[in-house]
């Protein structure tokens, strides 16, 4: 029985999308529920799976535009095994058999002898090694025992004056033929790797330069003091995990944070539309989440009404179908503003570019001790740096900062969390 497998929607507005890569060759037993291909949109790339096990035809090239619904691949199902194909290799041919005079047993051939038009391709520095240890063409053969992956990759990446191109040259005092023995006595690499951007790159380089070219965008920056944070974090972990089965992470104590300042600064909420404001009275956050295909920020819906754990466990879920291109266009779409974490990669400080049609990004950072002041005296605390990157547009300074200065206040009092950004003790007393 024939299978037709067809090209997937990421979303309901896309009709078009790139074949990115094939997972697996023409010909190929797959079985059942196997990833096949990679399916990339400008929006997220997708996998496309066998519906049944069988033998894979492939019908459309890598890299190339195709509508939705066309069959990318056939599965013929009464092909069928419990191994996949495995690619032949070549047999290592003796000696005799490449474009050599034959040669007896225990006689020594000298690299000199071997013809200019042989298939094996001596270096000079090789060639020379070789005559100083009176070593034979064989006995380098069969010393390597095996050709391995690392050999076919190490041919896969030879520059092109290794295949027949024109000789390398050097602009220095040293001659090209020198420079080459140089480079291969010292191991040096120098071969280069290209690929074509993906759609998903593409459209990512389209936004940042219009976001930089299309708005009035400004930075500014706070500190925020992590000890309460941290602190809570560290002592009730152990209880947390236990109960949702999961680390609770910073992301979603500053999500938490982000939600309830701005029900103080609606503004940073707001997004331009034509010649209208737009400001949601909701709160939808983006987290930017980095995938092996590039940045995606999968948003969490309603932010302003889940708890932190809620907010926790909802992140986990969308960054892991993110990194394993299971998400889809809805989950990526529809936020009214962004975080983005650089000091989970060491990032000290950073100006962090909008997320369009929103408005600001708040950029988090590493957590480092810093002396700082308190109460009058010098104390070392784990300071982290904030960073808003707003569109001065319709975001004004006094809001940007204010926005910063409540941000702080809540992280450096978690408690406030409790009482929509208040002082508890107001609260309290009703004041």
């Amino acid at each position: 029985m024939l299978i037709e497998l067809k090209v997937p929607t990421p979303g309901e507005s896309i009709t078009e999308v790139e074949l990115g890569k094939w997972l697996v060759a023409d010909g190929d037993l797959v079985e059942k529920d196997q990833e096949v291909a990679e399916i990339e949109s400008d929006k997220a790339t997708l996998t496309l799976s066998a519906t049944e096990s069988g033998q894979i035809k492939l019908l459309l090239p890598e890299g190339e535009k195709v509508a939705v619904g066309v069959i990318a691949c056939t599965i013929d199902t009464g092909v069928s095994s419990g191994k996949k194909t495995v690619p032949s290799v070549a047999k290592v041919e003796s000696v005799a058999d490449i474009k050599q005079k034959p040669v007896t047993v225990g006689e020594k051939v000298t690299a000199a002898e071997v013809p200019e038009e042989s298939k094996i391709k001596v270096t000079l520095v090789a060639r020379k090694m070789m005559e100083e240890n009176q070593l034979s063409m064989e006995e380098v053969l069969s010393g390597l025992h095996r050709i391995s992956k690392g050999d076919i990759e190490a041919i896969l990446a030879l520059p092109k004056e290794e295949k027949g191109s024109k000789k390398l040259t050097s602009t220095n005092s040293v001659s090209g033929a020198s420079f080459a023995e140089h480079v291969e006595a010292k191991n040096i690499k120098r071969t280069e790797k290209r690929e074509k951007m993906t759609s998903l790159r593409r459209k990512l380089a389209e936004r940042l330069v219009a976001v930089k070219n299309e708005t009035a965008m400004l930075t500014t920056f706070n500190e925020v003091d992590m000890s309460r944070a941290m602190e809570m974090r560290t002592k009730l972990q152990d209880k947390f995990v236990a109960k949702y089965g999961l680390k609770l992470g910073y992301m979603s104590i500053f999500s938490k944070a982000v939600a309830e300042a701005i029900q103080f600064y609606p503004s940073i909420n707001s997004q331009i539309n034509g010649d209208e404001i737009i400001t949601p009275e909701f709160v939808d956050i983006g987290i930017a989440v980095q995938t092996p295909k590039g940045l995606m920020v999968p948003v969490i819906r309603n932010a302003e009404s889940k708890t932190i754990s809620e907010i926790e466990l909802e992140l986990k879920a969308l960054a892991e179908k993110a990194r394993n291109k299971k998400i889809t266009v809805e989950e990526l779409t529809g936020g009214t503003f962004t975080i983005t974490n650089g000091g989970t990669f060491g990032s000290l400080l950073s100006t962090p570019i909008i997320n369009p049609p929103q408005s600001a990004i708040l950029g988090m950072h590493n957590i480092v001790d810093r002396p700082v002041a308190v109460n009058g005296q010098v104390v070392i605390r784990p300071m982290m740096y904030v960073a808003l990157s707003y569109d001065h547009r319709i975001i004004d300074g006094k809001d940007s900062v204010g926005f910063l200065v409540k941000l702080k206040e809540l992280i450096e009092n978690p408690e406030r969390l409790l009482t929509n950004g208040r002082n508890p003790e107001e609260v309290l007393l009703g004041l």
